[in-house]
């Protein structure tokens, strides 16, 4: 099977385009697709380029990008630049992770509607609870009158000093 890079040159030269045609339409400058097609990946600093690059040019050339991306990953697999670096830790992902990216892909504007929302029905809720348990009787129909007692204490009250 031909590299990606031979791909790529030989579907182009099919389909007559040249490179500044190419560089036209998917705004990759010249010099990265001269690179892509003698594959001196070298020139890029990092593969999420080079993948980006290779699926935008052979989406043009109406390539099979699946298996073209297939390919570019293998071929990137043998260079050392282009390795995945190791995992940062050895820890297993645990739930709090992903509950932290369920979380962190939410859409903060729609999150907001949507918790507006509970808390009013929760409101209402509470609402129409409290004036379905008011008493809508008279609170005092049971209270029978009171009676006043005099008190025979002996305790007055001081009058009040005369003023000059």
């Amino acid at each position: 099977m031909a590299a990606i890079s031979e791909q790529l040159q030989l579907a182009r030269e099919a389909k007559k385009l040249t490179i500044h045609q190419v560089a036209e339409v998917t705004k990759i400058r010249t010099d990265h697709l001269r690179a892509l097609e003698e594959g001196n990946f070298d020139v890029f600093s990092a593969p999420v380029y080079i993948k980006g690059f290779v699926r935008t040019y052979a989406t043009l050339l109406k390539l099979d990008v699946p298996k073209i991306m297939a390919g570019l990953d293998e071929e990137l697999g043998r260079k050392d630049k282009f390795h995945e670096p190791p995992p940062l830790s050895d820890q297993s992902r645990g739930i709090l992770d992903f509950i932290t990216l369920q979380f962190s892909k939410l859409n903060r504007r729609k999150a907001t509607i949507a918790i507006t929302g509970v808390v009013a029905l929760i409101l209402i809720i509470m609402i129409i609870s409290a004036l379905s348990n008011r008493k809508t009787t008279d609170p005092s129909a049971g209270i029978t009158p009171g009676v006043y007692h005099s008190g025979q204490s002996g305790e007055t009250l001081p009058l009040p000093a005369p003023k000059r």
